[in-house]
């Protein structure tokens, strides 16, 4: 069974998060996701509100960019929300995009480095480890959480390259990739997966979750178009849908089939009722995907 949910984009402001988190749970969605891009809203923060607003959808944080975040601090706020939510939090890390992270001084010179570095220390935290170590960038010195949650939640980290996803694939316990990922390009990233992780491990179903630009209604194939054009995405083809939900339904079943387990649908930034597309999703969408 494909997972189906929906993004509540941090462009819409703050105090817009309540009433769509009402409409997620009550609808039924399966899963709602945010996003700590900046400068806008914060993601843990933002995951808390929405948690404890809710009695069952599952929210998701795709992803916490580890450049903005000491990996001790990340460890303690999942932790705390695993403990007080457990089971229905999604947490992914990611390399940030990296103009964002010179403007806050945070860049690196190998994000990859950093991000299996991330991994390690973090999954180890969240285990009940006591950690210390050295590496280039995280430096812990007998580090270990008061209050590690009963049972470690799955860390996944976002890729686009090849290289980190294979690092994915090696270091984490799922993926997140963006919706400028085509079909073709979900196939390609479960099979750099596959060959990362050890045997007998690369035989288990491994977390694919994917965002898919959507937008359904009067001029929705313009809003999708303008937004893959502003991203300079218009040149890879057979990225975003617009349409009625059976149109939408069938390119899920496309990435489902491609090897995506999560098809996370993704309003336009200029989408102009965030939460009846978020009603769209649960009531018209989700019954035409198996």
């Amino acid at each position: 069974m494909t997972t189906l949910g929906a993004v509540f984009r941090p462009e819409n402001p703050p105090e817009g998060l309540r009433e769509a988190v009402r409409v997620a749970d009550d609808s039924g969605l399966e899963e709602l996701w945010l996003w700590e891009d900046c400068f806008l809203e914060g993601g843990i923060s933002s995951a808390a509100a929405a948690l404890a607003w809710s009695e069952r959808v599952r929210i998701g944080v795709g992803v916490l960019p580890v450049p903005l975040r000491n990996v001790a601090l990340t460890a303690m706020e999942i932790a705390t929300l695993e403990r007080m939510f457990p089971g229905r939090g999604i947490f992914g890390v990611g390399h940030g995009v990296q103009e964002w992270m010179g403007q806050v001084g945070g860049r690196v010179g190998s994000p990859v480095t950093l991000l299996r570095e991330y991994l390690e220390a973090l999954r180890g935290l969240l285990a009940g480890q006591r950690i210390t170590v050295k590496g280039r960038y995280i430096r812990l010195d007998d580090v270990a959480l008061d209050w590690p949650p009963a049972v470690a939640p799955p860390i996944l980290a976002a890729a686009t390259g090849p290289k980190t996803v294979r690092l994915v694939g090696e270091s984490a316990d799922g993926v997140v990739l963006t919706s400028s990922t085509s079909a073709e390009g979900i196939r390609a990233a479960a099979e750099i997966l596959r060959s990362a992780r050890p045997e007998p491990v690369a035989a288990e179903p491994f977390p694919i979750v994917v965002y898919l630009l959507a937008a359904t209604g009067p001029s929705a194939a313009e809003r999708v178009a303008a937004e893959l054009r502003t991203k300079d995405r218009d040149t890879i083809p057979d990225v975003g849908v617009a349409g009625d939900a059976q149109a939408i339904a069938d390119t899920v079943l496309r990435w489902s089939e491609a090897g995506a387990t999560s098809v996370i649908l993704q309003p336009t930034a200029d989408e102009p009722d965030p939460d009846a597309f978020i009603r769209f999703v649960a009531d018209q969408v989700r019954p035409l995907v198996p």
